[in-house]
């Protein structure tokens, strides 16, 4: 089931909740039913193992990772209560600055995925260390170019690196993880040099903080960020850190 695209919610027309209300029930259940969500997924519903390789840390030194989980929705909601990350920004990856735009992203051929562009801090959290958190709670890397009830390219899970450690860690990370075991199924997630980020639509920007009633965002989200919380609560912030609007 393809978000087409993420309806009038996007546009500012939320339906009312008065509305919504007698299909609320419905729709979850019909939801769950229908898909695993990586939000409810028992294998990534604990810490994963810890990343044996990891970039060195540079004191006085602001980095970036730039990561696609399907919707660009959940992935910020989630890093944007780790601690250390100073900023996080929905938008496209792996595609050309032309066609960067969610309407034409939404047809799947653009090569772009939904992504994540995570500003943090090496001196208090690592790379290795929001792999972890990726692989932990923000996704389901066996899905193969989609995520939960989202299908296509353009939700496909990649890793970004922005430099050769990067992709040196997230290759290692991901061989450790195939290696022990954990997941039924093959890791789908790949590893693929940087070369572009354009940065999404307001509307896109800090959606769960915004919405967080929203049917879609409640099902596949909210959960993601409990977990967080649960499972990593020595870099959970219940501040998020926000991405500034311009004022309408």
């Amino acid at each position: 089931m393809n978000r087409q695209p993420h309806s009038a919610l996007d546009r500012g027309r939320k339906p009312s909740a008065r509305l919504l209300a007698p299909l609320l029930g419905m729709v979850a259940l019909f939801s769950l039913m229908s898909w695993q969500s990586p939000a409810f997924s028992a294998e990534i519903n604990q810490v994963l193992p810890a990343p044996i390789l990891d970039v060195p840390a540079a004191p006085n030194h602001q980095a970036v990772a730039v990561l696609a989980g399907g919707c660009f929705w959940g992935v910020q909601g989630v890093f944007q209560h780790v601690r250390g990350v100073t900023r996080v920004v929905s938008g496209y990856a792996g595609g050309s600055a032309d066609t960067a735009q969610y309407d034409t992203v939404s047809g799947g051929d653009t090569g772009h995925a939904e992504s994540v562009a995570i500003d943090y801090d090496p001196s208090k959290i690592s790379y290795g260390r929001l792999l972890q958190i990726y692989f932990s709670v923000a996704l389901d890397p066996t899905q193969m170019n989609r995520q939960g009830p989202d299908t296509g390219t353009q939700y496909r899970s990649v890793i970004f690196a922005v430099d050769p450690m990067q992709e040196k860690v997230a290759l290692h990370y991901i061989a450790q993880l195939s290696a022990s075991q954990l997941f039924k199924r093959p890791i789908a997630t790949r590893v693929t040099p940087f070369k572009g980020f354009y940065p999404a639509e307001a509307y896109h920007q800090n959606y769960l903080t915004l919405h967080p009633d929203d049917v879609y965002i409640a099902i596949n989200d909210i959960p993601k960020v409990n977990n967080l919380k649960r499972l990593f609560p020595e870099v959970y912030q219940t501040q998020p850190v926000l991405v500034a609007l311009p004022k309408e």
